[in-house]
């Protein structure tokens, strides 16, 4: 249990902490030139955006970890091609991403489940997508706040 609730703090705090530098570079950096407001807007987004896939990638890499040394559980469930019975294992790195993918976004799970320790995992991971969310539709309403104009 230890070394799981270690782990899973590690990852937080990685995925924290990329975000923080992302955003701390797109404030730091990118708005310095004379760019035009929505070549700004539009950067800032795909940026943001590519912190996202980033720390559904570590998520994803953790719960492949996880399953790889075994005993902290597993994905249930039906393969993503349709292959696999419903309740058989998912071992496969791709299946690790989908599933980081719908629980940061806090769709929940459906045709993956987490067993074990990985329950604990994908909790943490939508707290944490929730907030990194949020983080950057802040950060955006700021950024386009400066371009908006009233009549």
């Amino acid at each position: 249990m230890l070394i799981s609730l270690v782990i899973n703090f590690v990852v937080v705090a990685v995925c924290v902490l990329l975000h923080f530098e992302a955003i701390n570079i797109l404030t730091n950096t990118l708005f310095k030139p004379k760019a035009t407001p929505r070549i700004r807007i539009l950067l800032s987004f795909f940026a943001c955006f590519l912190a996202h896939l980033l720390e559904v990638l570590i998520f994803a890499l953790a719960y492949y970890a996880y399953m790889q040394v075994g005993g902290f559980g597993q994905l249930v469930g039906g393969d993503l091609d349709g292959h696999g019975l419903f309740g058989t294992p998912s071992t496969s790195l791709i299946d690790c991403i989908y599933f980081s993918l719908t629980c940061y976004t806090s769709l929940g799970f459906g045709d993956l489940a987490p067993t074990g320790w990985l329950r604990f995992l994908a909790g943490i991971e939508a707290l944490i997508g929730l907030l990194l969310i949020a983080w950057t539709a802040s950060f955006m309403y700021l950024e386009m706040q400066k371009h908006w104009k009233v009549k």
